[in-house]
Formats: structure tokens, sequence, C-alpha cells
């Protein structure tokens, strides 16, 4: 699977977990030129709290587009760290 956005692969590995219907990428499958660590954060009820990047290629910026969770609940442990992808980042096999 590859996360796409701007004609530039933002993670690529085979080893995706689906959560939600959305792909997550194990942390080393990251390209992290294009990541910037966000300040805003999410709850959801069963994973826990999730923290974002936004996504910078060349000069444009897509705000909190990537989410991950640092510290997820005991139900989501397998996504520790995972990165998903929305706002017009296209996933792809």
């Amino acid at each position: 699977m590859k996360a796409i956005w701007k004609n530039q692969i933002l993670a690529e590995s085979n080893k995706t977990i689906v959560i939600e219907n959305n792909h997550y990428f194990p942390p080393t499958s990251l390209n992290l030129d294009y990541f910037i660590k966000s300040e805003t954060t999410t709850v959801c009820p069963w994973k826990g709290s999730a923290s974002y990047y936004t996504i910078v290629v060349n000069g444009e910026e897509n705000t909190d587009a990537a989410w991950y969770y640092p510290s997820p609940k005991e139900a989501a442990k397998e996504i520790l760290d995972h990165v998903a992808f929305w706002n017009g980042v296209e996933i792809i096999k």
C-alpha cells in the first residue's frame, strides 16, 4: 500500500493495519521529509487520543492530513504510532 499526495509517496508498506476502513502505516514506512507535527489532538472513545501531522509537499500544506495514536487504549494497541491519512491523501495498492 502507498499513501500519496501531490504525486509524492508519503508512506509505503505491505503491512498496514486496517481499522474502520483506514490503512494505518507502520512508523518505519513513513517518508518523514513530508511530515510536520501538529498541535491538533482528538479523542476516539475506544482508541484513545490521536495526534496529527501536517503534510508538506513542494511548499503546499495539507493541515492535519495524517493521524496516529502515541498511547492507544488496550483495544487499539496494535496501531501504536501507526499513521493513517485523509483529506485528499490517496491510498493505493
